[in-house]
C-alpha cells in the first residue's frame, strides 16, 4: 500500500516513464482542486495544503508537488465530471490508499478553518464514487481533523 501511495505522486521524470502514475496523481489532485473550488472562492491556504499533502504524504519535493497541482488545475478546468478522475483511481487503488486519498481531500476542506455544506456534500460523493462506505468516510474526517 505505502509503495502505491509513493507512485501516487511519483516525479514528473518518472511520470514520463510511467504515464499511469504521473496520470494517477494529477486524478487524485484534481479531486482536491475540485473540492477547492466548491465554494466559488479557489483559496490559498487550500492550494497550500494540497501541495503539503503531496510533499509530506507521498515523499515527493514541493516543485514536483506545484508541477502536479498544475496538471491537475488544467484538466479540472476541461473535467466534466468527477467519474473521469474517480474511475481511474478505483482502477489502480485499494480500499487503504482511497481511504488516505479521502482523508487528505478533508484536509483541504478544513484547510481555511471552516467546512461549507457544499464541501460537505462534495465529499461525501467522492467518497462514495471511490466506494468508501460510511465508516472509511468518517474515519478519513477524523483523522484528517486530528492532524490541525
Amino acid at each position: 500500500m505505502i509503495e502505491r501511495l509513493k507512485q501516487l505522486f511519483a516525479p514528473a521524470e518518472e511520470a514520463r516513464e510511467a504515464p499511469d502514475r504521473h496520470s494517477l496523481a494529477v486524478a487524485a489532485t484534481a479531486l482536491m482542486v475540485q473540492l477547492s473550488r466548491i465554494d466559488n472562492n479557489e483559496d490559498e491556504r487550500e492550494l497550500q495544503t494540497i501541495v503539503d499533502c503531496a510533499v509530506n504524504a507521498h515523499e515527493v519535493t514541493p516543485e514536483e508537488a506545484e508541477e502536479i497541482l498544475q496538471d491537475a488545475l488544467n484538466q479540472a478546468d476541461d473535467a466534466t465530471s468527477l467519474y473521469e478522475f474517480t474511475g481511474q483511481i478505483n482502477e489502480q487503488l485499494d480500499q487503504d490508499a482511497k481511504q488516505v486519498l479521502l482523508e487528505s481531500i478533508w484536509r483541504v476542506a478544513f484547510a481555511d478553518g471552516r467546512i461549507d455544506k457544499y464541501e460537505e456534500h462534495l465529499i461525501r460523493r467522492m467518497a462514495d464514487l471511490l466506494h468508501l462506505n460510511h465508516r472509511e468516510y468518517v474515519q478519513a474526517r477524523h483523522r484528517a481533523e486530528g492532524a490541525d
